[in-house]
């Protein structure tokens, strides 16, 4: 064929071509040219690109989908279509993949699902676990093992129902501060990268280099190079346990299971709250408070050891405006006096400045956001003594695997069982800088705000 040839582009000109003597001699001159514009006008027609290539495209998905709505496959299924949530401003309560109620839910697919059914309750799981039960059922016991043992053999134990094991959760989140306002991310793995913006600056470009511009028509196009990277959730181990009379656990444990099903949430939450806040990141969490995280901004103090209303408003000024309507103050309980006796001094006089709203019992308010009294805060003169957190940027990698067991030996003197139980569980800060606002201010924004030392 000839390369000057010109290809049809429908049928009307096809029929154009054909009428021509000389152009329908070259396409005949020999089986390859025929072939090969045959082939040009097929591509022409419905190629990459073309309009008829973009309707099968989309009438194909469509009809795939319905299939799968059909086959209730766009479910939490196993073989199910599974999109994960990455807004950190994303709604609550929706049953995303990144909310708190997604991570403490019964998922299906955890490991501990496969042995639910062997359990009417949890004092059936505790009376087998216990050693000293030698009515204890064997083909149970081995299941548990061989669960554990899949996923964390190093733990031992036995591993904890996926029905156990949500409802404990549901249970901590009573007792939990950071955990239902962050973003948990169910780990299927013990390490998880995570992907994040690596943005320090919205001047001039937003989302770490992405560009919005005007320009004229036929204008030169600008160049825009976001920066993506990731930060990696580690499944770190915290234990808990508890030491029991064997008499306690002979007479009774029905009691005893429901004790451990409030106290061991309890204190699993209290230590996971700690360290979400404070933990140094090598075998513990992140925290997102103090000078581990980089993205928190410490606010100065005007006056040493105290909390001054000059504070509280440097520090609301610097959070990221996209956070005012998610984020909450947080203070230790000896902070509260002075946030409830603050005053505003002029000239050589003042009056009392009510900064926090009392009147509406708890929570109370600071600006019209929660504050959350907690003694896991800084005392008060350190700092944390005060902070202004919006916790939707602080990540939670949930395992979502618990192993549990018993025995004799650590308390063997005292004739004690010691109950044992492992979770798996990590956090972090999502964003690793403070950024840089709009209009190019040194006052810098941050979702993790605190009062300095």
């Amino acid at each position: 064929m000839a390369p000057t040839m010109t290809i049809p582009r429908n049928s009307a000109e096809l029929a154009e071509m054909l009428a021509d003597g000389g152009k329908l001699k070259e396409v005949m001159a020999s089986r390859e040219s025929l072939t090969e514009f045959i082939t040009a006008y097929g591509e022409a027609l419905q190629g990459e690109g073309t309009d008829l290539n973009r309707l099968v495209a989309e009438e194909t998905q469509r009809v795939f989908a319905q299939m799968m709505r059909e086959n209730g496959m766009d479910k939490d299924a196993k073989d199910g279509i599974r999109r994960l949530d990455l807004d950190p401003q994303a709604k609550r309560g929706g049953g995303m993949l990144t909310s708190h109620r997604k991570g403490t839910a019964h998922n299906q697919n955890a490991v501990g699902a496969q042995v639910d059914s062997l359990f009417a309750d949890s004092i059936d799981y505790v009376r087998n676990i216990w050693h000293k039960n030698t009515r204890a059922d064997a083909e149970k016991l081995d299941a548990l093992r061989n669960a554990a043992s899949s996923v964390s053999p190093a733990d031992g134990g036995f591993l904890v129902p996926e029905t156990l094991r949500s409802q404990l959760l549901q249970l901590a989140l009573e007792e939990s501060v950071v955990r239902p306002l962050a973003t948990v991310v169910p780990m299927e793995s013990a390490r998880v990268p995570f992907p994040m913006i690596d943005t320090t600056t919205n001047n001039g470009s937003v989302f770490g280099g992405m560009v919005a511009y005007w320009g004229e028509e036929g204008a030169d196009l600008q160049d825009s190079n976001p920066k993506f990277g990731r930060v990696t959730l580690d499944a770190k181990k915290l234990t808990g346990l508890s030491a029991v009379p064997n008499e306690l656990l002979q007479d009774s444990i029905s009691s005893f299971s429901s004790l451990i099903e409030t106290l061991w949430p309890k204190a699993l939450a209290f230590e996971e709250d700690a360290k979400f806040q404070t933990g140094s990141g090598t075998g513990e969490p992140l925290g997102f408070r103090g000078a581990g995280n980089p993205a928190a901004i410490a606010v100065t103090r005007t006056t040493a050891s105290q909390i001054k209303y000059t504070d509280v408003v440097n520090m609301f000024a610097q959070m990221l405006p996209s956070s005012l309507s998610r984020a909450v103050w947080m203070c230790a309980p000896d902070a509260l006096p002075q946030l409830l006796q603050m005053s505003l001094t002029v000239g050589t006089g003042g009056n009392s400045v009510f900064v926090v709203n009392a009147a509406a019992g708890m929570p109370m308010s600071i600006f019209g956001r929660p504050l959350i009294i907690t003694e896991k805060a800084g005392t008060l003169g350190t700092r944390g003594d005060l902070a202004f957190v919006d916790l939707s940027y602080y990540l939670v990698g949930d395992r979502q695997i618990m192993t549990a067991d018993s025995s004799t030996d650590y308390k063997f003197g005292a004739d004690k069982t010691t109950f044992r139980i492992i979770q798996r569980v990590d956090g972090r800060p999502w964003i690793q800088s403070a950024i840089t606002p709009q209009n190019g201010s040194t006052n810098k924004l941050s979702p993790f705000i605190e009062l300095a030392a």
